[in-house]
């Protein structure tokens, strides 16, 4: 019995900070599809909130040229 309250406590635990995924990964695939629907000023501010909020994550370099990415693009046809 006692094994099986660790086992319930554990896995509750486990469910409960689940939850609390990476913001800076969501974000991120927020601002992808933001882009695939043309949503490119939503995708933008995504990921510069990557950017100012997790500079540090792995996210953050993938955000920076993202932006790199449609900034150029941008400059090529003069869309977002």
């Amino acid at each position: 019995m006692r094994r099986f309250c660790w086992i319930a406590v554990f896995l509750m635990a486990f469910a409960f900070f689940g939850c609390f995924g990476n913001q800076a990964q969501e974000w991120y695939e927020t601002a992808e599809l933001e882009e695939i629907q043309n949503s490119h000023d939503h995708a933008r501010q995504l990921y510069q909130k990557i950017l100012d909020k997790y500079p540090q994550s792995e996210y953050a370099q993938k955000a920076k040229d993202r932006l790199a990415a449609m900034d150029k693009k941008k400059a090529q046809t003069g869309a977002g």
